[in-house]
């Protein structure tokens, strides 16, 4: 590899024609994998097929089933708490909906998981895009990122995304988000996969990072109430179907929490947790579809549950930091994906499952890297960065990823990395309208946790944007409307019908969801089986 680097520096290899790009996906990308899937039996999208993992989470009893009486189901639950919005979800889309519910006059509380912060949000390293360069605009964001998710996104919301982007950059920076400037002092934009223009907003490599340090310095000034180590464990209904709160479980006591709501967001995140395929995540601990699951027991549709992201560049060594992302603002600068044999496979600036797509070709076809750990991964060669734009830049552009393979006695200014692609993220989720609102009246949902605006595929830093857009739109939507709305009864009513369904469908599963944390003895367990 390193014998190829000065030849390798002359080349750029060439953007697949679209046809060649479709053959790699249906012959390398995981979600063509037609025995990792299987049909949903029950439910909204009942008939529709989505991976193993998934369906059994959808499928799954609830926490509150087995002893629930079928006679009492319809009888409310008294409530502990009163509130017009509950938030679900500590992260960015559940801060942004916070933020914005209270300024509007609402009575918020925000119930999260683990600690308020504790989120895929902080995890995001690459950027946030947003057409903000005079020379950019909304039109050309969209075209982009129509592309991107194989013309599948839902246009109405992504017309708002593009169009909403450059308040949302404003709204952030009077917040306190420090973005990358030049030397000029102007905002310091970057290129990403799939982006026809230098579009990206960073913080250096640990963007994410900072617009959370900034919303959780937020909530906790405008002293929002926030309930942490208090996960959903159900959501409520009322005799006309609508949400009405849902039932918290306080770790510290173990004990369950009845919060009534007029209004409920979802901004639970993502569910790379589930290890879909086998796959490394980069996500948190927490990111185990819990939302997915609330929703879809309650009636919510969901949109484009059969596909995820498998981000190209997650670690694969050293074994501890397997399945940790390896930004795209690495290759965006410059650094090149490189096979054994020393030579570059693929653009490194083709959209996310392409490349993701060709570094398992490589490793399947024999052209991979075999790690001590028994993994197989592709070079990423970082210090080419420094050739290309002076020696320096990787530590000043990128620290966070210079420190955490330096724990383990890797300089990446001086070797490459190896990687894999690791489970990112999750393309699909409740379908909504622009405002956030799901099929379930009073039930709206931000964020991951969302469906329809990325298509079949997310570009790059657009999930940053879209956890502020649409966490803002919804706490503005929820804030209004619960000065209309009339407390509803708080029952377990639709767990009489699902679990109903479960047993007509056949089903046996002891599984329960939401699972709250990854159960990683019992995917041994079936793995060894």
């Amino acid at each position: 590899m390193e014998a190829k680097r000065a030849g390798r520096l002359a080349q750029t290899p060439a953007l697949l024609a679209d046809d060649a790009r479709k053959a790699l996906l249906s012959t390398h990308h995981p979600d063509y994998r037609a025995d990792a899937y299987r049909t949903l039996k029950i439910g909204p999208n009942a008939g529709d097929r989505t991976v193993k993992e998934l369906a059994e989470l959808l499928e799954a009893g609830s926490a509150l089933s087995e002893p629930l009486n079928a006679r009492h189901a319809d009888t409310p639950l008294t409530p502990h708490e009163k509130v017009d919005v509950l938030i679900i979800g500590g992260g960015g889309a559940g801060a942004a909906a916070a933020l914005e519910a209270k300024a509007a006059g609402a009575n918020v509380l925000l119930a999260t998981k683990l600690r308020l912060g504790d989120a895929n949000t902080v995890m995001a390293e690459g950027g946030m895009q947003a057409a903000v360069n005079p020379d950019d605009s909304p039109i050309r964001h969209f075209a982009d990122t129509l592309k991107g998710g194989h013309f599948k996104n839902d246009r109405t919301l992504l017309k708002i995304l593009v169009e909403e982007g450059p308040s949302a950059v404003l709204w952030l920076m009077k917040l306190g988000v420090l973005f990358d400037r030049d030397e000029e002092g102007n905002l310091k934009l970057r290129s990403g996969g799939g982006t026809s223009t230098a579009r990206l907003l960073a913080c250096r490599d640990y963007t994410g990072l900072e617009l959370m340090r900034v919303l959780k310095d937020e909530v906790l000034n405008q002293k929002i109430r926030t309930l942490e180590f208090s996960p959903a464990i159900e959501l409520l209904s009322g005799p006309d179907g609508a949400c009405t709160g849902a039932v918290l479980k306080d770790f510290d006591s173990d004990r369950r929490i009845v919060v009534q709501a007029k209004i409920v967001i979802l901004a639970t995140g993502g569910s790379g947790r589930l290890h879909i395929q086998r796959f490394p995540t980069s996500n948190h601990f927490g990111a185990t579809g819990d939302g997915l699951a609330l929703a879809y027991r309650l009636g919510a549709k969901l949109l484009y549950i059969d596909t995820f992201q498998y981000h190209p560049t997650g670690s694969v060594y050293p074994e501890p930091m397997s399945g940790l992302l390896v930004t795209e603002a690495l290759r965006s600068a410059g650094a090149q994906l490189v096979n054994a044999p020393g030579d570059r496979f693929v653009s490194e600036l083709e959209t996310r499952d392409v490349v993701a797509s060709a570094v398992i070709r490589e490793c399947q076809e024999g052209r991979g890297v075999a790690t001590p750990g028994g993994r197989t991964g592709v070079w990423l060669d970082i210090p080419v960065v420094d050739e290309l734009h002076g020696e320096g830049t990787i530590e000043k552009r990128f620290p966070n990823m210079m420190r955490l393979f330096s724990r383990y006695g890797i300089d990446i200014r001086k070797e490459p990395v190896l990687v894999y692609p690791t489970l990112h993220y999750q393309n699909g989720g409740v379908q909504v309208d622009p405002q956030g609102q799901a099929t379930v009246k009073n039930l709206l949902v931000a964020g991951e946790a969302s469906g329809g605006l990325h298509g079949r595929n997310r570009l790059m830093g657009n999930s940053l944007l879209d956890i502020i857009v649409f966490g803002r739109r919804a706490g503005q939507h929820a804030a209004t409307m619960a000065m209309s709305v009339e407390w509803g009864a708080t029952t377990l009513g639709h767990l009489k019908a699902f679990e109903a369904a479960r047993a007509n469908a056949g089903i046996t599963s002891d599984l329960i969801s939401p699972m709250l944390f990854p159960d990683y003895v019992r995917k041994v367990e079936k793995a060894t089986a």
